[in-house]
């Protein structure tokens, strides 16, 4: 059994890719929207529990586990660094896909360490703030003191939990914005001139992930973005290819 983090779209593609390759494979998701999209991979299992170090030890054993694909999102730095402890702990290889990121030469941009950062960041560089971060850093922003009179505009997945929380967290439909992504760079610069945007906050996640369109459309406007930085992990082996990860399979399950 080949087990794959799967909880983005590529993770999901490469979880099918070594399905098509013959062997067993579970991919993990943790929403019900992500099952869904797995259902196109005929033969896939698929567990929707969220695991810790000591789940992941449990489910390996519990299902013969022979490696494991960490195609987690860039930023879920929670997931890699349980899931490389896990690994250790059980005997099980490890190895991390990781998407390229986008690169921006722009004066405009600014980096940053993670989400507190970045609203204190946002906060200095505009009142109308557009979010493109997801939804699970909303708490983060919506609390800051350093956004305390922005208006802050939210674009998140439209699913009903995730719209729910947003307006638990006092977000009204004005600010909302409920769309699946990803955007093109037009679209973009419609949805930033609408709403106002004074700054654009967002993570490096890749193409895949609609960082080059929204920094394309920003540089046009010449808004200022604030980019918050992929987490800083060690991965233990590492490759940026669907190929990479099949010839690490490969050479693990000969010995």
């Amino acid at each position: 059994m080949i087990f794959v983090a799967a909880g983005t779209q590529d993770g999901r593609e490469l979880a099918g890719y070594i399905l098509s390759r013959g062997y067993e494979v579970v991919a993990s998701v943790v929403s019900q929207y992500g099952q869904e999209l797995l259902q196109s991979y005929k033969g896939i299992k698929v567990n929707d529990r969220p695991l810790d170090e000591a789940g992941f030890v449990e489910y390996f054993r519990e299902n013969d586990v022979k490696c494991f694909v960490d195609a987690s999102h860039p930023y879920a730095a929670n997931i890699s660094t349980n899931a490389m402890k896990a690994c250790e702990q059980a005997g099980v290889p490890y190895i991390r896909y990781e998407r390229a990121m986008s690169h921006l030469d722009y004066d405009k941009a600014y980096y940053v360490n993670g989400y507190e950062e970045a609203a204190v960041k946002a906060g200095e560089l505009g009142k109308n703030v557009f979010l493109t971060t997801g939804s699970r850093s909303l708490p983060i922003f919506a609390k800051s003191e350093a956004l305390g009179d922005a208006r802050i505009v939210c674009r998140i997945l439209p699913e009903s939990g995730v719209v729910k929380e947003a307006r638990e967290l006092g977000f009204t439909p004005d600010n909302i914005i409920a769309m699946q992504g990803p955007f093109s760079k037009e679209l973009n610069k419609e949805l930033f001139i609408k709403y106002n945007a004074d700054v654009v906050v967002t993570k490096n996640s890749g193409s895949l992930g609609g960082a080059d369109t929204k920094f394309d459309a920003v540089k046009e406007l010449g808004l200022p973005l604030v980019i918050i930085d992929r987490p800083k992990i060690q991965y233990s082996n590492v490759t940026d290819s669907f190929d990479g990860v099949l010839d690490f399979l490969e050479a693990q399950l000969k010995k």
